[in-house]
């Protein structure tokens, strides 16, 4: 450790210093940390509710193929991305990376692009767990529950396990998400074993079911099913070999959610038929799961699946809490965001004001929904279709853009450190991955009005995505603020604990 008195003299440096400047190493290993970063797609959700919003709204038979084009995009950046995990070990994943590659004000922008994105997708599935949990109430108690009640007490009971060790949290996502995936291979080989009248037919693979002017959009749907596998770098920190246990972990998560998800739209086009399939999703819409379980399984598998669909989203809720946490004590350890939220928990190691922060976000835009809505009793309009769908979709359009500047980032990164010819392939999988990205990213906010519902000329169309625009303009201006007043916290961007332990060696040498 430094001296006292130069401490004093270091003022910046010296809010790394301490354990509650740090993560607890060695936390996770390969499953805690698959499980954390997979809990955050919430298959059942996707499977009831993505996949025949998808159906119903495109009219696309050949979901089922989206996946496996969308698998292999995500793969070609996961190659890049996973490199340079080995080089960078930050909780500012994201940020830290394009900090490295296209600079410190770069990387600021990136930040608070994070902060929001993920911000969004978390508070967003409060909507639609609210509404659910009240159906719920309503179905098997007869209790009218207004959808924010439950939505407020699960902010408060993920805010709570926000502040325990990582490793229990990971055991808490990842029963949730065995139990919740186990059931819908349930369903997918009972789809099988018991088809609509067309049979098991491979119709929903056939690249000509993708023709037609809704690709683009069905595209910036089925990618949020995705999300959560790149937050695996988010814990880098906590593993014991981060350079081996995060490049594995992003490989399963993007491979094993590509091929679950694919498998599993192309159950629902068995289980219905591939020509009935869009007309059945528009008529029941999230029920469309229920109802083939139901009639293939039984009522008692169907409450479990109701069940298990809201334990779902709540093992989702907190797994992007725990990433948004993280992504506020890194900015807060960097000077992005005031140093109290760059320090930890002392008794769990958790990064507990960044998890308060989180949590007061969450009740906060309940509550204004809340407020808003005239029909508290049960109404979907307000919880699902706005809360849900609205914040959503900002926070999956940040997402996609900080997957396309951490594509670019990654080949600036190897350029400047000239190992081009030896990362070669990479560079050129990050490229095709960072096109890729930009085109969904122009696609999602050229349709931004058909993924919230608003009408072609609703100003929502462009105020939602303006938020992650604005987020972007107030990132670079932050960076630019820094590089002026303060160099040396901007020359620290990204660079993480790295930062204190380059001072700390050059005290020692001096």
């Amino acid at each position: 450790m430094a001296t006292e008195s130069s401490s004093k003299s270091r003022p910046e440096i010296s809010t790394f210093k301490g354990q509650d400047r740090a993560l607890r190493a060695g936390r996770l290993g390969t499953g805690g940390l698959l499980l954390s970063v997979l809990a955050a797609t919430a298959p059942l959700m996707v499977v009831a509710g993505v996949m025949p919003t998808t159906f119903a709204v495109m009219g696309i038979v050949g979901q089922p193929l989206l996946y496996v084009v969308l698998g292999v995009v995500l793969v070609l950046f996961s190659v890049g991305y996973a490199e340079m995990s080995r080089h960078v070990h930050n909780a500012g994943a994201f940020y830290a990376y394009i900090s490295r590659g296209l600079g410190g004000t770069a990387g600021a922008s990136a930040a608070l692009v994070a902060l929001v994105a993920y911000n969004a997708l978390q508070v967003g599935i409060y909507g639609i767990f609210g509404f659910e949990v009240s159906g719920l109430f309503a179905t098997y108690t007869d209790l009218s529950v207004a959808w924010w009640i439950p939505a407020l007490v699960a902010a408060l009971v993920v805010g709570a396990l926000g502040w325990l060790k990582i490793d229990v949290n990971a055991r808490v996502l990842g029963v949730l998400l065995i139990v919740e995936v186990a059931l819908v291979v349930i369903f997918d080989i009972a789809a099988v074993a018991d088809p609509a009248a067309q049979g098991l037919s491979l119709h929903a693979f056939n690249p000509d079911t993708l023709s037609g002017a809704g690709v683009g959009t069905a595209l910036c749907f089925c990618i949020a099913a995705f999300l959560g596998f790149e937050q695996a770098p988010v814990y880098a920190e906590e593993t014991s070999r981060p350079h081996i246990l995060v490049p594995r972990v992003m490989f399963l998560a993007v491979g094993g959610v590509a091929v679950f998800f694919a498998l599993s739209s192309w159950a629902l086009t068995v289980a219905t038929g591939p020509s009935a399939v869009v007309a059945e999703s528009q008529k029941q819409s999230a029920g469309l799961l229920f109802g083939l379980t139901e009639s293939r399984l039984g009522g008692t598998f169907t409450d479990v699946l109701h069940v298990l669909f809201v334990t779902g989203m709540f093992a989702a809720m907190l797994s992007f809490h725990n990433v948004v946490a993280r992504y506020a004590f890194a900015m807060g350890r960097e000077g992005l965001l005031p140093a109290a939220f760059g320090r930890t928990n002392s008794a769990s190691g958790a990064p507990g004001t960044g998890s308060l922060l989180q949590t007061v976000v969450s009740v906060v835009v309940v509550a204004v929904f809340a407020i808003a809505d005239d029909k508290p009793t049960g109404d979907p309009t307000v919880p699902v279709l706005h809360l849900f769908t609205w914040f959503g979709n900002i926070g999956s359009l940040g997402v996609i853009v900080l997957m396309a500047a951490a594509s670019a980032s990654v080949i600036v990164f190897f350029v400047r450190r000239g190992a081009a010819g030896a990362q070669a392939w990479r560079l050129v999988t990050s490229a095709l991955a960072g096109i890729a990205l930009l085109v969904i990213a122009v696609y999602t906010v050229k349709d931004f009005d058909v993924l919230v519902g608003a009408g072609p000329d609703s100003s929502l169309s462009w105020v939602l995505p303006g938020i992650i625009g604005l987020a972007v303009l107030v990132g670079l201006a932050q960076g630019l603020l820094l590089r002026a007043r303060r160099p040396e916290a901007h020359a620290r961007i990204g660079l993480g604990n790295e930062a204190f332990q380059l001072e700390k060696a050059a005290e020692e040498a001096s």
